[in-house]
């Protein structure tokens, strides 16, 4: 499989799909997913749920699964008291439960296992975030490391400032592997710090992305984000939502799904007529939000 076939998809204008939420998932499934180890506590709790999850996702449609190390970095660790040899090791598992979801389902496409690379702290706390130049070496050793795990792509996601996302940026570009960076918004013009989407958006060009995303923003402001994005840069463009609201508390998740499958299906077709490329769900989605977006997808993705 060629890790470049993925970048190859999208310059000749085809669709891809993202998988949906994780963490959330893993909660709805009975697993306790807290703080701070958040979706990698259940690497250590119920690996057989993670896989399990992954396959689901792509037997629902998904051309992307993303691993669960979303936090399985040193600084997590450190704040968990676990040893700092638990990063590594817990990222290679998250990318070998993916790989192994792939293997077991066996739909005869191609599906291609992304590494997450998330804020280093809170994704909903810009104030919180290291700068940019704290950031690079540990972004730059996690890139590394799921290079080394075996992903094909990377998904800078869910960030927050346009520093931090300059830092993992230029870690992703680094270690050559296909990336995507995504920014979460507050509104359609602006990403969570308050900074200009558009200009976020134009500092990651340099860098060679596959494509440019938001996610873990609301529905109703994603068409909007799309738009800027579509008039910023020239970049491929995409989205994957949350369900309609979240609220970070302090020990877990409290979220309510607001958007049925069928809802965000309906919504994804103003999302391509903005120009979004890549699809998929993040918090509150799960494999019935997947597979409606797969099949309201335009035929070529079918094919």
């Amino acid at each position: 499989m060629s890790r470049h076939a993925f970048v190859d998809q999208l310059v000749r204008g085809e669709f891809v799909l993202l998988d949906g939420a994780m963490g959330t998932e893993l909660e709805r499934r009975g697993t306790k997913t807290p703080l701070p180890l958040w979706s990698a506590e259940a690497l250590r709790s119920a690996p057989d749920l993670v896989r399990q999850i992954h396959e689901d996702y792509i037997r629902a449609g998904a051309d992307v699964v993303t691993a669960a190390t979303f936090r399985t970095t040193k600084r997590t660790m450190a704040k968990a008291d676990l040893p700092e040899s638990e990063a590594e090791r817990l990222t290679t598992l998250a990318v070998s439960l993916a790989r192994q979801a792939q293997r077991a389902a066996a739909v005869g496409r191609e599906v291609w296992i992304a590494g997450a690379l998330a804020p280093l702290e809170d994704c909903y706390r810009p104030q919180a975030a290291p700068t940019e130049e704290e950031a690079a070496p540990e972004h730059a050793e996690q890139a590394r490391a799921l290079a080394q795990a075996g992903v094909d792509l990377l998904l800078i996601e869910t960030m927050n400032t346009a520093g931090e996302a300059r830092a993992a940026a230029a870690a992703a570009q680094a270690v050559g592997i296909p990336f995507l960076v995504s920014f979460i918004c507050a509104d359609s013009a602006t990403i969570l710090s308050g900074e200009p989407l558009a200009d976020a958006a134009r500092a990651m060009v340099p860098f060679g992305p596959a494509a440019i995303l938001v996610n873990c923003t609301p529905p109703d402001i994603v068409g909007g984000c799309l738009e800027t994005l579509a008039r910023s840069v020239p970049t491929p463009i995409g989205c994957y939502p949350n369900a309609g609201g979240s609220d970070f508390e302090t020990e877990e998740w409290q979220l309510e799904t607001r958007v049925s499958p069928e809802g965000l299906a309906r919504l994804a077709a103003g999302w391509i007529r903005s120009g979004a490329l890549v699809l998929g769900g993040c918090c509150g989605t799960g494999p019935a939000h997947i597979r409606a977006l797969r099949a309201a997808l335009p035929p070529v993705l079918m094919e």
